[in-house]
């Protein structure tokens, strides 16, 4: 201590909101979820699978679960397929109690595909099934370009709170939403499941008219929740814009210094330290 230096104990920050970044075979965006949750305000932390699988009880100590956008497997056999089955086989009783414990979580391109596949999304009734699926964009070929993104209405996803409409990157070869059946696709419009679609520039519906529409998903669907509102999908990568310089017109358009996609994750941290902690 330095002379003059008033005695007393020093004070101590805490960050109360702690979340899980999923790493590990091929997952790839998970530095860039992670920074978006630190931004928003989280101690998030990169576990890799296997960490996971030797200590599931690990999981008690978070609030937020994030899957991230990649190639995990290679994506073979299909995007997303093989992480889901591991998910499922290795961590479903862990995952159903994270649900079960009001928990949060998202699920970004290959792990909206992983939710999907593994069926904890739309989780109809609280239960694993497999209704609706992603599969191979209309154009046959890879989409890496900038989208629109409207908030339905009557969602109830903590997520998108006070969300109308934003601009996200899309990533992806296999992003088309498309539900088992037409009943599938009602419930989830009804229930307000289905949280974001793609939109034209002006915000009316793409109508599945590419590229507003990059992949030809039914209903223009980029995004679901659960029933509670609690676990997002989507296929857009919010995490890649939590700065205007992340946005390809940044030097030549007036945008807000902070990148719409971050005001997602200010709301998880927001509604976790609130219900969770």
């Amino acid at each position: 201590m330095t002379e003059g230096q008033p005695r007393g104990r020093r004070k101590v920050q805490t960050v109360s909101v702690r979340a899980i970044v999923l790493t590990g075979f091929g997952i790839n965006c998970d530095n860039e979820t992670q920074s978006a949750l630190k931004r928003a305000g989280a101690a998030a932390e990169r576990i890799h699978l296997n960490d996971i699988i030797d200590d599931v009880s690990r999981l008690d100590a978070y609030h937020i679960f994030a899957v991230p956008g990649g190639f995990s497997f290679g994506d073979d056999i299909a995007s997303g397929k093989i992480l889901a089955n591991r998910l499922r086989y290795k961590l479903g009783d862990a995952l159903r109690k994270w649900i079960d414990d009001g928990k949060l979580m998202i699920a970004i391109c290959n792990g909206f595909q992983v939710l999907v596949k593994m069926g904890i999304l739309p989780l109809f009734d609280g239960e694993f099934a497999r209704v609706t699926t992603l599969t191979h964009n209309d154009s046959g070929r890879f989409e890496n370009r900038w989208v629109h993104l409207k908030t339905d209405p009557a969602t109830r996803c903590v997520w998108l709170k006070g969300v109308e409409g934003l601009p996200l990157p899309v990533r992806h070869g296999e992003g088309k939403f498309v539900p088992q059946d037409d009943a599938v696709l009602r419930r989830l419009q009804a229930d307000g499941q289905v949280v974001l679609r793609y939109v034209k520039p002006d915000g009316s519906p793409a109508a599945g008219v590419f590229p507003w529409n990059p992949n030809g998903a039914i209903d223009d669907i980029a995004g679901v929740c659960d029933p509670e509102g609690r676990i997002l999908g989507l296929m857009p990568h919010p995490e890649a814009f939590v700065d205007r310089t992340n946005h390809p017109t940044w030097t030549r358009s007036a945008l807000p210094d902070e990148g719409a996609g971050l005001q997602l994750f200010r709301n998880a941290v927001e509604y976790a330290r609130t219900n969770l902690v």
